[in-house]
């Protein structure tokens, strides 16, 4: 048996997420058609986390397990030729047996694009949140920066998860505009050392609260005190929702004293 991470990129929008569903088209089925044809055998592919329907992925990592002869670069280029068009693996290496996606996962970089302003861009309606009023995105980012350390983030945790704790580490939220023509962009980036269920979109609907004037800058702390996803914003939409890049065991550099 020989053990590979992929670094999967897809587009989310024709997928009910991830993971496998008995009633929904998913990224996991179509990743798992592919490797059983390519090696002739049934392969449980594992994502680093569960991207919901309508999410995208630019660097998703994937782990999987099976009994082939092709080298890892050849694999990749017969599973891309199975994959549909709005999936393609962008690398496999072969990995040490101990590797797992989610085990061995240790920080994530999320994008959030909303498109503002009067006019709507019709090409971006499957990746970004249409939002008809101009942000204030010098006041988003004040409001972001309050989020950036260790907190317990259950004010930003939707109902029903079941992790064992809200506590976790954003390491970076920042916010700016995007302009192209006459069709502007806020793009949000957050990143941390993992997020509870929807984190990034209820963080993002809590962002355009203050952006939109209906709360104060300093609202948000409040907010995330208040360790009650009753008090934040709505949740944003999905299709602005982009996982950026994932960090797992030994890609980031060792720290120095």
């Amino acid at each position: 048996m020989r053990y590979f991470r992929m670094t999967l990129s897809y587009d989310g929008t024709a997928y009910g997420g991830w993971q496998m569903q008995v009633n929904s088209h998913t990224v996991q089925a179509e990743v798992e058609r592919a490797l059983q044809i390519v090696t002739g055998q049934p392969v449980r592919a594992v994502a680093s986390g569960r991207t919901d329907a309508g999410v995208h992925a630019m660097g998703q990592i994937v782990s999987f397990a099976c009994d082939t002869h092709l080298p890892a670069d050849v694999l990749q280029r017969a599973l891309n030729a199975n994959l549909p068009k709005d999936i393609v693996a962008l690398e496999i290496r072969e990995m040490p047996e101990d590797f797992h996606a989610i085990r061995d996962t240790v920080r994530k970089r999320y994008r959030y694009t909303i498109q503002d302003g009067p006019l709507r861009d019709v090409f971006a309606r499957h990746h970004a949140w249409y939002f008809p009023l101009r942000l204030d995105v010098r006041a988003m980012s004040q409001a972001g920066r309050l989020l950036v350390g260790r907190h317990d983030f259950s004010s930003f945790e939707a109902s029903g998860s079941k992790r064992a704790n809200s506590v976790r580490t954003i390491f970076d939220l920042a916010v700016h505009r995007q302009t192209a023509e006459h069709l502007d962009r806020v793009v949000i980036e957050v990143e941390a050392d993992g997020f509870l269920y929807n984190m990034v979109r209820n963080i993002v609907g809590t962002l355009v609260q203050v952006g939109r004037g209906k709360q104060p800058v300093g609202w948000v702390a409040e907010v995330l005190k208040a360790r009650d996803r009753k008090r934040a914003g709505m949740t944003a939409p999905p299709e602005g929702l982009v996982l950026l890049r994932v960090w797992c065991v030994g890609d980031l550099p060792e720290r120095t004293e």
